[in-house]
Order: structure tokens, then sequence, then C-alpha cells
């Protein structure tokens, strides 16, 4: 058994494809497809079933995603608490953040929280927000920095990580000041969120009860907030924005709201972590941001 197996697994088992899958994990498809054999081999039942549709878990495999999971973590972690206890670790602060929150508040937010914490470096790794949830998930960042929603849950095992509020967000429908968009819903030119985009899940689920947004068809689509933004500042259509992203833009007047009050979605900035011990420093710089909020998912 390798560590590798492991996270072809969960990768097959998020992509429910190879070559999805394959891709995901920077390997040719032949190669990721022997792997899985091989693991197959190794544990003596089938995990997946293979189909023209794709690959989806058989009931062992389910029995075994969330210990397969949690096996990836942990040794993750031993693996960091062994370079540690040699030394050989910096002391750094492991955060991965949606593409939203790190161009704006999280400079601002690690400046006023970090200096509680006994750390040498702060390295933040920038994604998508399926991205960030697979490296929190496969040990690659101690911490996942991203916007919450309470009916949307984030994509993460149910009782393995553990999360607090940090802060409040808000998207707002806005467009360009010089766009042409007389009100009428039905003929918003509209830039969607992809399904990989967090926001973009809590915007179809907030938005799933209005009948005109029902109706809405993308006239473009980018799981980045900041790309979506730029099209809104070129005056190509309506997109749901981060107030914490577009504060310059609404305060000079490029970005105006394109419908009511009625339309925006509040949000809570949460920081997740593993339910499993982190590192002492990383648990200190915890500790001090747990202060003001309450953990759970």
């Amino acid at each position: 058994m390798e560590l590798a197996w492991l996270e072809d697994f969960i990768a097959l088992a998020e992509q429910g494809g190879f070559i999805r899958a394959a891709q995901a994990r920077h390997v040719t498809q032949p190669a990721f497809s022997r792997r899985i054999r091989a693991m197959e081999q190794w544990v003596g039942v089938p995990l997946f079933e293979r189909s023209s549709q794709g690959a989806t878990l058989t009931p062992a495999g389910e029995h075994v995603l969330s210990s397969i999971q949690d096996a990836a973590v942990r040794l993750y972690r031993i693996r960091d608490d062994a370079r540690e206890f040699a030394g050989t670790a910096a002391k750094s602060l492991q955060f991965a953040a949606t593409h939203s929150l790190s161009f704006t508040f999280f400079p601002r937010w690690i400046r006023q929280v970090g200096g509680g914490a006994p750390i040498q470096a702060v390295r933040l790794l920038s994604d998508s927000m399926a991205e960030c949830e697979r490296m929190l998930l496969h040990g690659q960042a101690q911490f996942l920095l991203s916007h919450r929603h309470p009916e949307v849950p984030p994509l993460l095992p149910a009782g393995q990580f553990i999360s607090t509020p940090v802060g409040t967000d808000t998207l707002v429908p806005l467009m360009g000041s010089d766009a042409e968009f007389d009100g009428d819903i039905q003929t918003l030119p509209y830039l969607a969120y992809t399904r990989e985009s967090g926001l973009g899940r809590i915007v179809e689920h907030h938005l799933r009860h209005k009948a005109e947004y029902l109706h809405l068809q993308p006239s473009f689509s980018s799981h980045l907030a900041a790309v979506l933004t730029s099209v809104a500042l070129e005056n190509k259509g309506v997109a749901w924005l981060p107030a914490s992203l577009t504060e310059q833009e609404r305060a000079d007047g490029r970005l105006i709201r394109a419908l009511d009050e009625s339309w925006d979605i509040p949000l809570h900035i949460h920081l997740a972590r593993p339910v499993a011990p982190l590192p002492p420093y990383a648990e200190a710089f915890w500790r001090e941001v747990s202060k003001a909020g309450e953990g759970g998912f």
C-alpha cells in the first residue's frame, strides 16, 4: 500500500472519472488506472464500477471512503510531526484560501491575528473552493479560509473538520456603471460562477426559490470572482460579487448595484481545520483565532 494510492482513490471518488482524476493528480491516465487497479488488488475487492459515464464507488468503496480520507490526512500529519521533531520543518502556517478572499481579506486579517502565534512564515495557497477543500483534505494545508453560508455545507467529510467564523461578507449583484440594463430580470446579462466555485454553490442554493433567477442563461462563466469582476467592469453583465473584493470599485462608482437589496446574499467567512491535532505553533494560532468564534460545521 502506498500513500499515492490513497490519494488516487480519493481523487477518483471526487472526480467520478479517470480522465479528470488523472488530470487532478498530474499523471497520465494509463498510469493512474494502473495504480487504482493495484490498490483494488491489494484490498482484494473492486472499489469502483467502471462505465462509459465514468467511475462510481462500489458498496465496498463507499464503506472505506471516509477511512481512507482520514488515513491520508493522518499520514501527512505523521510526516509533518517527524520533520518538526527533527528540526527540518519551518514553523509556517499553511493556508488554503479561495481566490476571492486571497486578494483583500486575507492580507488584512492575517496582520491582525498573526501576531499572537510563534510563527516564522505564512504560506498561502490560493485556488478554487474545490481545490482548497482537496488541499485541506489531503493535508497540504493546515487551514482553509473560505466563504460560508449556513445552508450550504462544505464538501468535506463529516466529523473530520471543524471551523470558526472570522468575518462577514455579502454577495451583491453588481454591474459596470455604463452597463445597459433596464431592470428586467429576464433580460439580465448574467455572469455566473462555475460548479467548482464555492460562491457558485451558494448563489445557486440561495436563489433557487426565485423563479426569475432560475430562467437566467449565463452569458459568461468562471470559477473566479476576480474574473467576473473584470467582466462586469467591462459592462458585459451582472454578477454576484463579494463586497470585500469590490470595495474600491464600488467606492469609485465603477461598479453599481444592479438589483435591490432583496437579492443580496449574506455570508460568513470561516477558518476550517482538521479535528486531528496540528503542530503546536498551529494549535497556538488556532486558539487565538477561535477565541472570538465557536467551532463546528
